[in-house]
């Protein structure tokens, strides 16, 4: 992979996100004690004149505890080869044991950060939390969005300001 400059970085945003999800990895690789999750909602923007990542995590997931101990977290995209594997990191705790080692991913060290990334990565983003807040029922102006939270487990957003990103040459503006 190689180094991507925030302004050339390139890509089918709703695409990424919505067909391609990624694995938002938060902790410390030195010491071991990360975990990771699958995701399909966030987004990338410029808030309070940073480029920014915006990933929201529930309550009642493993990876919550990681986000609100640790400052930073990671965000990686893989090709279709990894479908099953991203499923499996989606619908397993890490809470029940390593299940990073039930597939066939590799984890390796930061560059920017302290929390992990994986080498079958075609796309990598590292970023520090900046800023965090709790969904509201209240504030929710469609009525639609309640159906996403049967069981009332509101996300918690994080926005995370984008240190580096690296990524197979398709993600930079040539």
């Amino acid at each position: 992979m190689q180094s991507i400059p925030i302004n050339d970085f390139l890509v089918r945003i709703n695409d990424l996100w919505k067909n391609k999800w990624f694995l938002l990895t938060s902790g410390d690789y030195n010491s071991k004690h990360f975990n990771t999750m699958t995701i399909a909602w966030g987004y990338f923007g410029i808030m309070w004149n940073k480029p920014c990542a915006a990933v929201v995590v529930r309550p009642t997931r493993f990876t919550f505890e990681f986000m609100n101990k640790y400052d930073t977290f990671s965000l990686c995209s893989f090709d279709k080869t990894y479908s099953e594997d991203l499923s499996l990191l989606g619908s397993k705790s890490g809470r029940d044991g390593n299940k990073i080692a039930e597939t066939k991913l590799t984890v390796i060290p930061p560059q920017k950060i302290t929390a992990p990334s994986f080498n079958e990565a075609e796309l990598a983003i590292e970023c520090k939390k900046i800023y965090w807040d709790d969904y509201k029922p209240e504030n929710f102006l469609d009525d639609s969005i309640n159906k996403v939270y049967p069981l009332k487990d509101y996300h918690r957003i994080y926005y995370g300001e984008i240190l580096g990103i690296w990524g197979d040459a398709k993600y930079a503006h040539k």
